[in-house]
């Protein structure tokens, strides 16, 4: 006797079920957008520990003074006629250290070496726009709260227009003036607008604190054959510390300058003829930064007391790769202030 087979299967409704494909994609940007914020968290807390040691490792190495409510970190050393250092775009006191530039020009002069605005450790508040003019004014005020008057400055790359602002508008403070690798006439440069994007407010937060930092260190070593080529890195910028360098606060006064170079040099047109000063142009022949010709040889002959050298083999970098071509332009542009 056999009986008929019994139905063992679950009603429909009550089988498990996958969810529709449609749930299934809309499901994916939330999942991609949660593992992307996660990442740049992580990336935030590695970057603010390392920012944390490099501070550590790399203390301040002078004193402070405040201007106009903003805290400067400036170096002294030697005693003589001044010299004042400006650095580049990107840069810091230990840029003219590493060089062997302060040592050298200290056994007979009071040098002074400035953390511009936003480098290093010197502040540099967001209620501004940091113009060369803007650090023209605060500079000078500093060096007037430490007694100097007629002061020879060196201003490097971004800072030739600092030096020059200083001259223009402080000749009480500035007595000469020493151009190196400088940039002051605008031209078409494709490397500004990815450049300057950690400068954009929100935005630019973000990115400095995240991704450009170790975006940064990858790129290192091809900046630093852009900047010192044709000539190969000098050993003795080891002791410049990159990490220092790639601090979000640093990253963003080297974006906020980047925005700005343009349109500080069209602003500053009509400066050059003004000037009365001594001053000596020296660049590198082979400069991947700037073009030399572009931009010393046209200075130079917009101002007839200048002087001009050209040298060759030698990249952005002067002052390491030609230190002692450098203090002989101060000693030349001293002796014709006095």
């Amino acid at each position: 006797m056999t009986s008929d087979p019994v139905d063992v299967s679950l009603p429909l409704a009550s089988r498990p079920t996958s969810p529709p494909p449609e749930r299934r994609r809309s499901g994916r940007p939330l999942a991609i957008g949660a593992a992307v914020l996660g990442a740049l968290a992580a990336s935030a807390v590695v970057n603010r520990q390392l920012t944390r040691r490099a501070e550590r490792d790399n203390p301040p190495l002078g004193r402070f003074l405040e201007v106009n409510g903003v805290r400067l970190h400036y170096l002294e050393r030697g005693t003589g006629s001044p010299l004042v250092l400006l650095h580049g775009n990107g840069g810091m006191i230990q840029d003219f250290l590493s060089s062997g530039l302060v040592d050298e020009a200290a056994l007979s002069r009071r040098v002074i070496v400035f953390d511009r605005p936003g480098y290093g450790y010197s502040e540099r508040p967001r209620g501004r726009v940091w113009t060369p003019d803007a650090q023209a004014d605060l500079l000078a005020a500093a060096l007037r709260q430490l007694g100097v008057e007629r002061a020879t400055v060196l201003g490097h790359s971004w800072a030739g227009q600092v030096a020059v602002a200083m001259a223009d508008r402080h000749p009480d403070v500035v007595g000469g003036l020493v151009l190196e690798g400088g940039y002051f006439y605008p031209s078409v440069r494709m490397d500004v607008m990815p450049m300057s994007l950690p400068a954009i407010p929100l935005l630019g937060d973000l990115l400095r604190h995240t991704i450009a930092p170790p975006l940064s260190r990858l790129l290192w070593p091809l900046m630093m054959r852009k900047i010192f080529g044709p000539a190969p890195r000098p050993d003795k910028f080891s002791g410049f510390p990159k990490e220092m360098a790639v601090r979000p606060s640093q990253l963003r006064a080297s974006a906020e300058e980047t925005a700005l170079m343009i349109p500080s040099a069209l602003a500053a047109q009509d400066r050059y003829a003004r000037l009365t000063l001594p001053v000596a142009i020296i660049a590198g022949e082979g400069d991947r930064m700037v073009t030399a010709d572009d931009q010393s040889a046209r200075l130079h002959a917009e101002i007839p007391q200048s002087t001009l050298e050209y040298l060759p083999g030698t990249g952005h970098m002067v002052h390491h790769t030609a230190t002692g071509k450098v203090l002989q332009a101060v000693e030349q542009v001293t002796a014709r202030a006095a």
